[in-house]
């Protein structure tokens, strides 16, 4: 039985409770991506401004979803900055500096050949394959291979030295929790010692200028996806990685290192879809306003990319397309498709 004075005392302290409560109510956790881009302020959710669809750089009528991984098309960028990042890549993806040289086999190499190219980044594919890096990781390291072989001469002996190192470079610009030096070491059977992929390293970056960060189709790609998929409600995975097939095809053939980035990646797109639907005209009003490209100006690319895909180029680089027989992967690389594109495709629509 509580004294007068207890119950007082009891009913003052329920009031300050109260009173605290009501001064500082209790803040909910907010994830990264419903922030806003004003700093220090918290609004509710039911303040916060919808997000909206990112639209194409070429035709701000144009809307598409935001697909898995895309950055460009991400709800959590500012419509605004959408257009300076594209014309900044597109601008970026021309500069000679970033470019390999599109003959480098006649005017520099003595010794390395087309095939021999071709066997390292064969060879590359499954060490990326090995070390679970990201398909931006592959691309980089070809482009640094291609790049350091337009101003530097090679020995056979020490192509393998430039594949390990460059995906080195590539693993520490891409990658989380890049590969440590040992184990690209390791995976030559040590043929080359910690100080020699190192020191390769140093090499290559000199004779790239430090300019490790140009664009490749992937990153292109991504976003031409967002636009390829803009009717579907989800992304369309076979789609997705029939594309990342068909781009890591194009390492292959030393033809390809002629074509933009933007054009391998726009090419990818109109053969992905011409494969899994040969009866829809792939390409679409769109993605030409997206990417800039009309079907004409893909012709020689996509042909060589479907020349690609049948193995009658390339025919002996088995990694990619094992790599792609998987189920985690929908088996796309067994996906059926006609034997040749039809002209009119090309055509203006």
């Amino acid at each position: 039985m509580q004294t007068r004075a207890a119950a007082k005392r009891k009913a003052i302290a329920d009031t300050v409770v109260v009173t605290v409560e009501k001064q500082h109510p209790k803040k909910q956790r907010v994830v990264l991506g419903e922030l806003t881009n004003i700093p220090n302020l918290i609004l509710p959710e039911t303040q916060c401004p919808r997000k909206e669809k990112l639209q194409c750089r070429k035709n701000p009528n144009v809307k598409k979803p935001s697909p898995t991984n895309n950055t460009l098309s991400s709800p959590h960028i500012d419509e605004p900055y959408v257009s300076d990042i594209n014309d900044y890549l597109c601008a970026m993806e021309m500069q000679r500096k970033r470019r390999p040289m599109f003959n480098y086999m006649d005017r520099v190499q003595h010794v390395v050949t087309e095939n021999m190219r071709g066997i390292l980044v064969d060879w590359l594919v499954e060490v990326a394959v090995e070390y679970k890096l990201l398909s931006e990781t592959l691309h980089l390291s070809v482009s640094y291979i291609d790049r350091f072989l337009s101003i530097n001469p090679m020995g056979k002996s020490r192509l393998q030295l430039l594949g390990v190192s460059s995906m080195l470079i590539a693993s520490k610009y891409e990658e989380v929790n890049p590969p440590r030096v040992d184990k690209f070491c390791s995976i030559t059977d040590n043929t080359y010692k910690k100080a020699e992929v190192v020191e390769m390293e140093a090499k290559i970056l000199a004779a790239l200028n430090f300019e490790i960060g140009n664009p490749t189709a992937i990153t292109f790609l991504r976003r031409f996806l967002g636009v390829a998929s803009e009717n579907q409600k989800s992304p369309n995975l076979k789609i997705e990685f029939l594309s990342f097939y068909l781009a890591e095809l194009s390492l292959m053939d030393y033809d390809c290192i002629r074509f933009l980035p933007s054009t391998v990646a726009a090419s990818v797109i109109f053969l992905a879809r011409f494969i899994i639907s040969p009866e829809v005209h792939p390409w679409t009003s769109s993605l030409c306003e997206c990417s800039g490209y009309k079907p004409i100006e893909l012709k020689e690319c996509v042909l060589i990319l479907h020349d690609l895909y049948f193995s009658r180029k390339a025919e002996s680089f088995k990694a990619v397309r094992e790599k792609y027989k998987q189920p985690k992967f929908k088996y796309v690389a067994n996906l059926p498709s006609p034997p040749f594109v039809p002209s009119y495709y090309f055509e203006d629509q």
